[in-house]
């Protein structure tokens, strides 16, 4: 702060000695909106960590204050500290931590020279309405059905992909169903900027939904979503995962138990509205990795199902158990879209979601099915002989069954695994890597330590990292763990190297042009609300215009950008977990 701002607040007393009594309620500060300064655009909660990051190379004032956001009066000070490491553009960057505040408010931050912030609030419950649009925006993302406008809003919708006139595509025919044979398999979300529908990616999203449930169950569980089954005798949130389900269920062939890979058109659809796509739909290959998946799901909806239908929840264990039997039948069926094509007609472009090794969805579906029926042969597949933890994510979801796991363990139940406890000692190392790794950079957060972060989807490393930090806490209820995933939330809601906050709707920077075609056939409209878009990614495999090929700048909001501003099921639902988790930890 300038002299005379310092002196607007300063009383001179004492006639022989001036010594300056400030009172910072009555200093103000009034320089204009500076996008140097990066922070939630949301809030905080009065008890957590409070921290933003100011870009500039030296500030000439190294003390930062917290302003109310009408009068620009300053209720707090504190001083900048200079980050360990400089950000990837080889910018430095200083800290503001203003943790020790925490009168509820709306409010600004401040630098002498640089500039104030986006406001903010301080608040209990301050993501309690980013939660419940995070698992709302699956609503959104709802085929089948017509979006009412008492539901829906402006973002009503007519119905759409009743799938009830899908073709086996030539590379998925089976005796009894040959090529071309019609089968019904409705329901279900759009996977992501596009209108298909992939067992592979609804795989690690249900997977992640359900272990929501499983591990915050009292507070999820209580959540109104205000859909159209809001009230009934059920959560809010199994409502929603239950759509989803039930289209996957209608994906394994009943007579030998195998699962399609996918239910798509040839190609994808253009930029128009789900009820404007009106293209032949097919499903195509059965895969190991599908069976996997579909395998895990279904054990763990056996368990998150069976207070709620009992026959629902033993139809799913049977489906799982068939679909492992297929698995190890068939152990290395993997897809390959182009080799499909060489062979099959018509060609399929869409997402191929092909993976060159399926021994970590071994581990994930036997874990899953292991805890549903205790069966110790599935565990002859859950290997723990683990050298590094590896992040989840649609091609690598091993430890999507070590958590589960671990959930199982602190039920008080007994894992009877060789090496069981190194696997949770190897997780909790890597996890105190993550926080010590956080304090020494840039933007003070677990996101991006690594370059290779920044990937296709970078939003959901961020929310997966922040899962696993919860992870940590749940095992051992150390704060701290719970405190850095809160730094990697405040990474996705603005304190970051962009200045978005990536949630379609929530921030005051948001994206207003996503890769997402409901919301770009209708540009008249702002963007479905509650999205969160894939972020930054240097592969920049779209050709679309980038300002910037540093990593973690590599972001461009624009609806062609589907390499860094699309939408996808497999990225919100990380993103659902966190943000919720993280209510339910605060209340």
């Amino acid at each position: 702060m300038s002299i005379k701002h310092f002196l607007k607040g300063c009383v001179a007393i004492l006639p022989l000695l001036v010594f300056a009594f400030c009172t910072p309620e009555a200093s103000t500060f009034d320089e204009p909106f500076s996008e140097k300064l990066r922070l939630n655009q949301i809030g905080f909660y009065p008890n957590s960590s409070k921290v933003a990051v100011i870009l500039s190379e030296d500030p000439e004032d190294k003390n930062f204050y917290v302003l109310d956001a009408e009068s620009n009066e300053v209720v707090h000070e504190g001083d900048l500290k200079e980050a360990e490491k400089k950000t990837l553009s080889e910018k430095v960057s200083w800290i503001a931590d203003f943790s020790g505040f925490e009168v509820a408010g709306k409010y600004k931050l401040g630098v002498p020279g640089i500039g104030s912030s986006y406001a903010f609030t301080i608040e209990e419950n301050v993501h309690a309405d980013l939660a419940k649009a995070s698992l709302r925006a699956f609503y959104y993302q709802r085929m089948s059905t017509e979006l009412l406008p008492e539901h829906a809003g402006k973002w009503a919708r007519p119905s759409a992909h009743p799938d009830d006139q899908v073709m086996v595509h030539p590379s998925a025919a089976s005796p009894k169903r040959p090529e071309g044979t019609v089968i019904s398999a409705p329901y279900g979300w759009y996977d992501a900027g596009d209108y298909n529908k992939y067992i592979v990616n609804s795989g690690i999203t249900m997977g992640t939904l359900m272990s929501l449930f499983e591990d915050f169950g009292n507070f999820a569980g209580g959540l109104d979503l205000e859909i159209p089954e809001s009230g009934d005798s059920n959560p809010d949130i199994l409502d929603e995962i239950y759509w989803n389900l039930k289209w996957m269920l209608e994906m394994q062939d009943p007579e030998d138990g195998g699962v399609y890979h996918k239910l798509t058109t040839a190609s994808f659809e253009g930029r128009v509205m789900p009820h404007e796509a009106t293209s032949q739909r097919y499903v195509v290959a059965k895969s190991t990795g599908a069976a996997l998946n579909f395998a895990a799901v279904m054990a763990q909806a056996y368990r998150v199902f069976s207070t709620y239908d009992q026959a629902l929840s033993e139809r799913c264990l049977e489906a799982s158990k068939d679909a492992w039997r297929w698995a190890k039948k068939n152990p290395n069926i993997l897809y390959r879209q182009n080799e499909m094509n060489q062979r099959f007609d018509p060609d399929v472009t869409t997402g191929a979601y092909g993976d060159s090794s399926v021994e970590d969805e071994f581990v994930w579906a036997a874990s899953e099915l292991w805890v549903s029926t205790q069966d110790e042969s599935y565990l002859e597949d859950v290997s723990t002989e683990v050298s590094s933890f590896s992040l989840p994510n649609w091609n690598t979801v091993n430890w999507l069954g070590y958590y589960t796991l671990f959930r199982h363990e602190r039920a008080g139940n007994r894992i009877p695994l060789e090496n069981f406890d190194a696997v949770k000692a190897l997780f909790m190392e890597t996890m105190d890597d993550y926080i010590k790794s956080a304090q020494e950079s840039a933007y003070h957060v677990v996101m991006g330590q690594d370059v290779k972060d920044f990937v296709w989807g970078s939003n959901s490393v961020a929310a997966n990292q922040g899962i696993a930090l919860i992870q940590a806490y749940l095992l051992s209820e150390r704060d701290e763990y719970v405190q850095y995933a809160l730094h990697n939330l405040d990474y996705i809601l603005g304190r970051n190297a962009t200045g978005f906050s990536y949630v379609t709707g929530h921030g005051s920077k948001t994206p207003m042009d996503p890769h997402h075609r409901p919301s770009g056939a209708e540009p008249d409209k702002e963007p479905i609300p509650g999205l969160i878009v894939g972020g930054p990614n240097p592969g920049q495999q779209d050709d679309c215009e980038y300002e910037s090929e540093v990593p973690d700048e590599s972001f461009v909001d624009d609806y062609c950008s589907y390499a860094s501003n699309e939408i996808a099921i497999n990225w919100s639902a990380p993103f659902a977990y966190l943000v919720v988790a993280l209510e339910a930890i605060h209340n």
